[in-house]
């Protein structure tokens, strides 16, 4: 990506070292009741997938964060800066296409951590992959992911790492659309498989506007050839199917919670291509 003369975002918050992160424990990962997954498992999952971590921990943090100070990256820390460029961009994009909804788009803050962090929703380890945090609005981030996304899962370049970002942003746009609570409160009337089934079409909106941010992002000349390859590299590598497969040697179709690595794959395409929030209606679609 040609991401170095990019407009830096001033929301990255930075608790690298302040205390704030808590240090580098990490946190056991309960398996999930009657999925009959292991720790690893829910770890490969979680990673790259936005979920609320209350749901694996349990428990908010309302004070958080007003016991950490609002601290910007050193500007001599490359990977941060990057961070900054691609936030500031999401910045860029999003509120002029909620805009022509009659939408007003408040910026959410990007926080970097090591190890744990404190959020709203509860005492996070590093193990559970970036997250966004519906009640305080924000992404948290241990930039050692991005290591992980390219030793452990084979998905490596600054694009592949500027989709992490841009998904979890996506959240963050669900969110302010009212998609997420919606979404909330119809999976915890349903069964687990229909849930299930509902948290995968959430999450592939969210791959959908990964994809929007990425054309206009193309559009202002920010990608390179090969920066859409790994993007698309990176979707299918984080796919339900695959990862479980790595993680016990088989797939559970019915247990998906994020969609298959074709699924993950066509929607980021879709945003690609269409550059138009509206074409990622993943709920209203008859098939993924």
């Amino acid at each position: 990506m040609r991401w170095q003369q990019g407009r830096r975002s001033t929301n990255v918050r930075d608790l690298r070292g302040s205390g704030g992160g808590g240090g580098a424990m990490r946190l056991p990962i309960p398996m999930r009741a009657g999925g009959g997954l292991v720790a690893l498992a829910v770890l490969a999952i979680s990673l790259f997938l936005g979920v609320d971590p209350s749901m694996l921990t349990g428990g908010g943090d309302a004070s958080y964060p007003s016991d950490a100070p609002a601290v910007a990256p050193p500007a001599s820390d490359a990977t941060a800066q990057f961070v900054s460029v691609v936030l500031g961009s999401t910045e860029d994009t999003w509120p002029a296409l909620l805009a022509r909804h009659g939408v007003q788009y408040p910026q959410p803050e990007l926080v970097l951590f090591d190890g744990q962090v404190r959020s709203a929703c509860g005492f996070q380890s590093a193990a559970v992959g970036p997250f966004y945090c519906p009640p305080d609005s924000r992404v948290y981030l241990d930039l050692s992911f991005f290591r992980e996304l390219d030793r452990e899962f084979g998905a490596p370049g600054d694009f592949a790492q500027a989709y992490v970002i841009a998904h979890e942003v996506g959240h963050h746009v669900q969110n302010v659309l009212g998609t997420s609570s919606q979404v909330d409160a119809r999976m915890r009337a349903l069964p687990e498989a229909q849930a299930n089934a509902l948290s995968v079409r959430q999450e592939l909106q969210a791959d959908c506007y990964a994809g929007v941010w990425g054309h206009h992002a193309a559009q202002r000349g920010l990608l390179e050839p090969g920066d859409v390859e790994e993007g698309l590299r990176a979707a299918a590598a984080i796919g339900d199917d695959r990862l479980q497969a790595r993680a016990r040697g088989y797939a559970v179709p019915e247990s998906f919670t994020h969609g298959s690595s074709e699924q993950r794959v066509r929607w980021f395409r879709q945003g690609l291509s269409a550059g138009d929030p509206a074409a990622c209606d993943t709920f209203a679609a008859s098939s993924l």
